[in-house]
């Protein structure tokens, strides 16, 4: 469980850099990056200049925090977000949440990109997160609880918060973006799923499979901050279209994705 005095730390290094105290985080995932170039007036820190901050090695991940406006709202976000797959710990991966937090955010809005289970959803259509299926065996509330930051069984029985979805459903309509709905399952990679293990995700229903977003929404569930979940389904799950799977694939779709992705996330931002 995170250390009360790191995440302090690391707060208090980050406002000593900024006037701006933001009430809205976002994670970035795959190719999704370029919604932190739509930010007003940032201030943009390193990972590495950033106390108890991991630094990610995947490809479309910058590593940077940046913090300003977006749509007249204060935000921080995370250009990149840290893997379990690299060899992080859950704690790892999981800190900037805690920091977050600490730095006054209440409303987490965690993007990722992934693979589609569902065959009635197409590459490049974005998914609002409903549920999701933890594969992965472990849970990054294991361990000694620390009370001062939640918990030590939270609630799950809505990780991803009705209320913002019902407001980035009602944005997608009126911009005619077709907006599916689903739930996502946590596949630990580097490698991606088999055909079997598709069939098996599929068979346990899940609609969409990636690699992150799960420990990060547990950990803001246990902190008390509301979470809207995105995926942009960059691809067909490994086995239902007779191809090979890559990441260039993963970057080059959520690069044509983009459009769509920051007008909804935009529009979301100005309604919370």
């Amino acid at each position: 469980m995170h250390n009360s005095q790191n995440i302090s730390e690391t707060r208090d290094f980050i406002m000593s850099q900024t006037d701006y105290r933001p009430t809205i985080g976002l994670i970035l995932g795959s190719g999704l990056g370029t919604l932190a170039d739509e930010i007003v007036n940032p201030y943009k820190i390193p990972y590495s200049e950033i106390p108890h901050f991991a630094k990610s090695e995947a490809i479309g991940h910058a590593n940077e925090l940046i913090i300003g406006e977006l749509m007249g709202k204060t935000v921080v976000a995370m250009k990149g977000r840290f893997h379990f797959y690299e060899g992080f710990t859950l704690d790892e991966v999981t800190f900037p949440v805690r920091v977050m937090k600490a730095l006054g955010v209440e409303n987490l809005i965690i993007t990722n990109a992934c693979g589609a289970i569902n065959t009635s959803f197409s590459p490049g259509d974005l998914m609002l997160i409903t549920d999701h299926i933890n594969l992965v065996g472990t849970n990054p509330l294991i361990g000694p609880n620390n009370d001062e930051l939640g918990t030590r069984f939270p609630d799950v029985s809505q990780v991803y918060n009705l209320d913002l979805r019902n407001i980035a459903s009602a944005v997608a309509k009126e911009q005619n973006i077709n907006l599916q709905e689903g739930v996502y399952a946590w596949w630990s990679g580097p490698a991606y799923e088999t055909p079997a293990e598709i069939r098996m995700i599929r068979t346990l229903g899940a609609d969409a499979v990636g690699m992150s977003t799960v420990p990060e929404a547990i950990v803001a569930i246990h902190g008390n901050m509301k979470v809207l979940g995105i995926s942009c389904l960059t691809n067909m799950a490994c086995g239902i279209l007779d191809q090979p799977l890559s990441h260039d694939e993963v970057i080059e779709v959520a690069a044509l994705a983009r459009d769509k992705f920051i007008k909804l996330v935009k529009e979301t931002i100005t309604r919370m």
